[in-house]
């Protein structure tokens, strides 16, 4: 999303004529989460953003359980999120099971869990009078639902595809593209997985009517162009997406969203990858945490990876192998927490630096909490720290265990859409 014009786009009044849905390295995982343990269903379906101190503390205390009883499940990759479920051959009639292996800062993020399996048979798309077995018709329902796909396709929307709360997109076991028009758009709404889709060359929607659940369509302003665009949004998990080439960002978050790990994705030839926070002046998401892990920030990358404002931010075991300007940067007062990731710097000597800190002087970015800790720096990249070194002032923007830099190759090996076939391994 642009910087300077995202603006609340509200709906016009209610239309409710709409019917309702009738490599290989061999690394033990003794210190890892593997799975956010004894969730209780019940409690994550009524209850509100927390407060980053507690959400700190509930991470300390899965990390200690899930240390003490889940080493039999690890496949042995040095990445907690896929060891949770890609060594299950049945992934396919375990799908739901995914949701239970979200960590982070979005590892609340339950999407279509509790819900009923629905099918995309149809890639075409009616932003108003969506068909049932259309995406979007899936995605608008009031209940949960687990939404995958009957084969290959390529989606191309009409419009912005506006996602109602508790849904999950599940691309595992087809080829899914969601391309060549408006994407995705996570707006006011909470509990949302997208895992499996490749998702490039989104475009502007907007001057438009669209639908946003079975009771509700309204006219839509032109949007940015985002791959993914979380406004407002709670409890999101996007992992092994591919994102590439879409007109703004590729994954923007803003507009107070919260509680969201961004995972296993691998992002390519683009300008803006990622913003985290709407605007310097906007002191609402000062209580954002988002976590970015595991990610492969690949070939064709400029800048933003993130860019951060306010809130806390984990950047964490992420294969930084490409950009031309900067890595990591941000403004207004972010925190950043950086550890165990890989940093290739391109070959110009002006672009070597990790970090970015933008818009304010050094006398007033020099107090900006930012660390490197345990990255590695190769081909002369650095990173410039800034702000207290004491732990405690990134207690906020901590949210699990960092793995040795040295791993992160094999870690990040399998970053993007995978390609899984039903009754093996994923």
């Amino acid at each position: 999303m642009a910087t300077n014009s995202n603006q609340t786009r509200h709906m016009l009044p209610n239309f409710p004529n709409f019917p309702p849905f009738s490599p290989n390295m061999k690394i033990p995982l003794f210190f890892v989460v593997l799975l956010p343990l004894l969730l209780n269903a019940a409690s994550i379906l009524s209850s509100p953003v927390q407060d980053p101190e507690l959400v700190v503390q509930e991470v300390n205390e899965k990390i200690n359980v899930s240390r003490r009883n889940l080493g039999f499940l690890s496949c042995s990759t040095g990445n907690p999120m896929d060891d949770c479920w890609r060594c299950d051959p049945d992934w396919e009639k375990n799908r739901q099971r995914l949701a239970d292996c979200t960590i982070g800062f979005g590892k609340h993020a339950i999407g279509g869990r509790d819900g009923k399996i629905y099918v995309v048979t149809d890639s075409g798309d009616d932003a108003v009078n969506p068909k049932p077995g259309t995406l979007r018709y899936g995605v608008i329902q009031n209940e949960p639902l687990w939404i995958v796909f009957a084969r290959d396709m390529v989606i191309k929307l009409k419009q912005e595809l506006m996602l109602n709360s508790f849904k999950t997109i599940d691309g595992r076991g087809a080829s899914v593209h969601i391309a060549g028009g408006p994407c995705i758009t996570i707006q006011f709404v909470t509990n949302i997985i997208i895992h499996g889709i490749n998702i490039h060359d989104c475009k502007q929607g907007g001057n438009a009517y669209v639908r946003d659940s079975p009771e509700h369509y309204g006219y839509r302003t032109v949007s940015d162009g985002d791959g993914v665009s979380i406004f407002g949004g709670s409890h999101v998990w996007v992992d092994h997406c591919t994102l590439s080439n879409c007109r703004d960002g590729l994954i923007d978050a803003i507009h107070g969203s919260t509680a969201i790990t961004l995972s296993n994705n691998y992002l390519t030839h683009h300008d803006k990858v990622m913003l985290l926070g709407h605007s310097d002046s906007y002191t609402q998401d000062k209580n954002m945490q988002v976590t970015i892990a595991f990610n492969h920030f690949g070939e064709g990358l400029v800048q933003r990876m993130p860019r951060c404002r306010h809130g806390y931010f984990h950047v964490v075991n992420n294969d930084y192998t490409h950009w031309e300007m900067y890595a990591i940067g941000g403004s207004a007062d972010p925190t950043i927490n950086s550890q165990g990731n890989r940093f290739l710097a391109p070959d110009r000597v002006e672009n070597k630096e990790v970090t970015k800190h933008e818009d304010a002087p050094e006398s007033k970015w020099k107090n900006w909490n930012w660390r490197s800790e345990g990255d590695l720096m190769l081909n002369g990249a650095f990173f410039t720290p800034s702000g207290a070194g004491a732990s405690s002032n990134y207690a906020k923007a901590s949210s699990l265990s960092a793995r040795p830099s040295s791993l992160v190759s094999s870690m990040t090996y399998g970053a993007g859409a995978l390609s899984c076939k039903k009754g093996k391994r994923c």
